[in-house]
């Protein structure tokens, strides 16, 4: 409810009401980009470009109770925007991984998501992560919601087979 309201102010111009929008989302943000993107600055451009956006289209956004999905899908289209820029400049043999921090108590859970196919991870960051529900994950990455679904169980089943060997 008081995030709706927030939204409300900010679409008509309330920049304070957008700060501590964005303020309240920025840990789940940065999560989501993490798990798209490698490098520190790659998350900064993304998070950059995200608020940069919303904040320009937030007057297009209907439904206020849908903010942060609407805001996690820009993050996601400008993660995807990222590595497509980057794969054309730079083989992918080439890369390094680069090595980052996470916070210890997330470092088991995003240990396990490692194990997942890529397509796989995102919807698990935002299932079991960010706990958003099927239908929105099914909005955010712009697939079926029973895509979705069957992804999360196929997924847990992988984990279990490597969590029992």
């Amino acid at each position: 409810m008081i995030e709706a309201l927030l939204v409300k102010r900010a679409q008509r111009g309330d920049v304070g009401a957008f700060v501590e929008l964005i303020e309240k989302h920025k840990t789940a943000l940065y999560k989501a980009a993490k798990s798209y993107l490698g490098s520190e600055e790659d998350i900064a451009d993304a998070m950059q470009d995200t608020l940069l956006a919303s904040y320009e289209h937030i007057g297009e956004l209907k439904n206020t109770s849908y903010f942060k999905t609407w805001l996690t899908r820009i993050l996601i289209n400008q993660c995807k925007d990222i590595l497509r820029q980057k794969k054309r400049y730079i083989l992918s043999d080439q890369v390094e991984e680069t090595v980052y921090e996470m916070p210890e108590n997330d470092r088991e859970f995003y240990e396990l998501v490692k194990e997942l196919p890529e397509d796989y991870r995102m919807i698990f960051l935002l299932y079991y992560g960010e706990g958003f529900k099927t239908n929105e994950i099914a909005q955010i990455l712009d697939v079926n919601e029973n895509t979705v679904k069957s992804r999360l169980r196929r997924g847990r089943d992988k984990l279990r087979q490597v969590l029992c060997y």
